[in-house]
């Protein structure tokens, strides 16, 4: 998913515009891919310049410009670009969220997409650069820089592979207990997790989240084991509702989710 962000200039700072980029999984041509993504943008202030030139030209044809840079003839080589020597183009930047747990392992510029050419050729061969944020690749402090709850996703995504590391972070940073809807569930869907929040709008607390899916895991496992065990479904019910302090009601319901077969 690719958001935009347009920005403005004031006449004397130039702003950018700026792409968001969600990236599930690792993309081995993501040079290629968001190049061409950035190219186009700037392909489109360029026509969005030659578009104003051209109206501008057919509603001043006898009028002087009060604009000191707008000219009544272009040069010919403005003529056929469309863009006037003194235009400028907005940058425009491209940043790569990776919501994986793994290190990123594909090429971040084309060089290192090209083959293994002659040197004196790739020196004139053009580049681009993906500006990259993956968690795995990514200090503790550096994650600290965001101010969001994207701050706790790329944490949980981050030590999401290291249950014991995960624990100690989400137990002591305060943060994972008022967590925004979204952000859980963006965690949910990213590393596969099986958190368990009351539904609705409110807040999430993740410690709780993370004991919920745990409780629930090892009533799986139970189910499976009395199950495997030829004990029949009426008794698994009552053994699960003693086990983990059920009402008789909790425990049908759990126990029928996991009752496989």
């Amino acid at each position: 998913m690719l958001k935009l962000l347009y920005a403005m200039t004031d006449g004397r700072t130039a702003y950018c515009v700026v792409g968001i980029e969600n990236q599930a999984e690792i993309h081995y041509a993501l040079p290629v891919k968001n190049g061409i993504y950035d190219f186009l943008q700037l392909s489109h202030q360029v026509s969005k310049a030659a578009n104003a030139h051209r109206h501008a030209m057919k509603e001043k044809k006898s009028e002087r410009s009060d604009n000191p840079q707008e000219k009544e003839a272009p040069t010919d080589g403005e003529f056929l670009s469309g863009f006037w020597k003194t235009d400028r183009l907005i940058p425009v930047i491209t940043l790569v969220i990776y919501f994986g747990s793994d290190s990123w392992d594909a090429p971040l510029s084309l060089k290192e997409m090209y083959s293994n050419t002659d040197s004196a050729i790739l020196a004139h061969a053009p580049d681009y650069h993906v500006n990259l944020i993956a968690p795995k690749e990514m200090s503790d402090d550096e994650i600290n820089e965001f101010h969001s709850n994207l701050r706790e996703v790329m944490l949980y995504i981050k030590y999401s592979k290291d249950k014991q590391t995960l624990n100690e972070v989400v137990a002591e940073d305060i943060k994972f207990q008022s967590m925004e809807r979204q952000a859980a569930e963006l965690i949910n869907v990213v590393t596969g997790s099986k958190l368990k929040y009351p539904e609705g709008k409110g807040e999430v607390n993740m410690c709780l989240a993370i004991q919920q899916m745990r409780e629930e895991s090892k009533i799986e496992g139970a189910v499976e084991t009395y199950k495997d065990l030829g004990i029949s479904l009426a008794e698994t019910i009552k053994r699960i509702a003693e086990r983990f302090q059920l009402t008789e009601n909790e425990s049908s319901e759990m126990v029928k989710q996991y009752w496989r077969g």
